[in-house]
């Protein structure tokens, strides 16, 4: 008897890891967005030689350029996981800066990642608007008398012809 309870326990216990790790199976892949720089492609990149040509022709075309200064281009990586509702958790961010000089020769090279990002909190006030302050009452009420006499439909004011164009 005590053979056979010692062969259930090793079984019960690969079944559940087994069942444990099939779950897995459940979890959206990572999705990497952008323009990913490898290690590799930035070292062939040489500050003070490598031109705007040579970077494009290495790394391909930038993400996004400086809008104040268009000599500053960036290459935006993000890693990804899809959640629920649709949206994207953001597991790993990476940007590199390339700083071109005004004869489009590299100047310098700058990564940033996740690390370096400053929090944004978000502002719960609201801005006032015209008419928000008003309970539902007062806007019902507001118009009343605002109307005068004469304007609006069936009044009897107008160019002195009907619709049917007879006087």
């Amino acid at each position: 008897m005590s053979s056979s309870l010692s062969l259930r326990r090793p079984a019960v216990a690969l079944c559940l890891a087994l069942a444990l790790g099939g779950c897995s199976l459940f979890v959206p892949p990572k999705q990497i967005r952008g323009n990913r720089v490898s290690p590799s492609e930035l070292s062939q990149l040489v500050p003070g030689t490598t031109t705007e040509a040579g970077a494009r022709e290495v790394l391909g075309s930038p993400t996004a350029h400086d809008t104040f200064d268009p000599n500053n281009w960036y290459y935006i990586t993000e890693m990804t996981r899809p959640v629920i509702g649709g949206t994207h958790a953001v597991l790993d961010q990476d940007v590199v800066v390339l700083s071109f000089d005004t004869h489009g020769v590299l100047e310098k090279i700058h990564r940033i990642n996740r690390r370096d990002a400053l929090a944004a909190p978000i502002v719960a006030r609201t801005t006032p608007s015209p008419g928000s302050s008003a309970s539902i009452l007062q806007q019902l009420l507001g118009n009343i008398g605002s109307v005068g006499p004469g304007v609006g439909a069936g009044s009897g004011g107008g160019s002195g012809t009907s619709i049917g164009g007879a006087p």
